[in-house]
């Protein structure tokens, strides 16, 4: 039965080709609209796996209770001083890119913490800081009347007067005098140079925390394309290259989170593409020749191939989608 089926069919193809050609390329034709049509890529991770199974719940559970950052921004700069300055810079200028952002968060920092910071810290950390303060308020008189270059001087020889005047030792003087012989050494070496008078009223070089700065993102996602977050990411080291954060502050920007990793996960689907395809074409013509030795045969083989994946495609998706509205389908 299957056997007169096929001879009757190779049979019809032979002695009606053009009718078969006009056949298969119009059937095709239609089966590519309609893949188009109706094919789209989703690239919601959330929506790969089914969310009734017992560890996407558990999963899921464990995101709404511990949320993560879809981008998490990583500012560093060399003092305390000009991470600060390189992040507040970088919020704002995030803060109106409404087109690719919908929020921005400063978890480190801000008008709150700035306000209330130092409600935060432990009772004795508090107490050595305000005494730190007052005795160091005609410095940061100094300071605030003059902050330029000349000012910092004069602010630094107060303390030159009292060693002179028996309030403080000369060894007292070490450390900051140290640290402005260093930066005045690399900025006439014609290298990034930086003062910290934190570090420097603190007493201790600053910790890897102090000099680190964290900014959450939240991006507009785009699921339809291959890289959700890429337009929010490109953004975002736009407006730091902008900015000239490394310029004018000596600070790096990173981006990691759920998103950058996600993007770079699909992205790798890109890489190498045009390349693969290819071999894999020139691998598919060599088979052929070697099995059939004519290049007419051979043609004749890659057009039923192409025509083949057209029809499965349209009918697939015919069977798979009833309603005659474009559905999406997750990557």
């Amino acid at each position: 039965m299957l056997r007169s089926s096929i001879f009757r069919t190779v049979d019809f193809c032979t002695r009606r080709p053009w009718w078969v050609i006009v056949f298969a390329l119009a059937l095709a034709s239609t089966s590519t609209v309609y893949a188009a049509r109706h094919l789209a890529i989703k690239t919601d991770v959330n929506d790969l796996v089914p969310r009734d199974l017992p560890w996407t719940q558990r999963a899921f559970q464990y995101m709404r209770s511990f949320p993560q950052p879809d981008i998490l921004a990583v500012v560093d700069a060399p003092t305390p001083e000009l991470v600060e300055q390189a992040t507040s810079k970088l919020v704002d200028a995030l803060t109106a890119r409404r087109d690719v952002i919908r929020a921005v968060h400063q978890p480190q920092g801000g008008e709150f913490l700035g306000r209330n910071g130092l409600l935060y810290l432990p009772t004795d950390e508090v107490r050595r800081l305000t005494a730190g303060l007052i005795q160091a308020d005609p410095l940061l008189q100094k300071l605030a009347a003059d902050p330029s270059l000349r000012g910092s001087l004069n602010a630094l020889s107060l303390g030159l007067m009292g060693v002179q005047y028996g309030q403080l030792k000369l060894d007292d003087l070490v450390r900051p005098m140290s640290m402005a012989a260093d930066t005045a050494s690399e900025a006439l070496a014609g290298r990034p140079a930086s003062f910290s008078w934190q570090v420097l009223a603190n007493g201790k070089p600053a910790q890897p925390q102090e000099l680190r700065r964290f900014i959450t993102i939240e991006p507009v996602l785009d699921f339809s394309a291959l890289e959700p977050g890429r337009a929010a990411t490109d953004a975002i080291r736009q407006t730091a290259g902008d900015l000239d954060l490394t310029g004018h502050y000596q600070a790096t920007v990173r981006l990691t989170g759920l998103v950058p990793i996600n993007d770079d996960g699909f992205a790798s689907l890109r890489e190498d593409a045009a390349l693969n395809i290819a071999v894999s074409m020139l691998a598919v013509l060599v088979i052929l020749w070697l099995a059939l030795h004519s290049a007419r045969i051979i043609l004749a083989v890659a057009v039923s191939l192409i025509v083949g994946l057209a029809v499965t495609a349209g009918v697939g998706l015919m069977r798979r989608f009833r309603a005659p509205v474009q559905r999406a389908l997750p990557c």
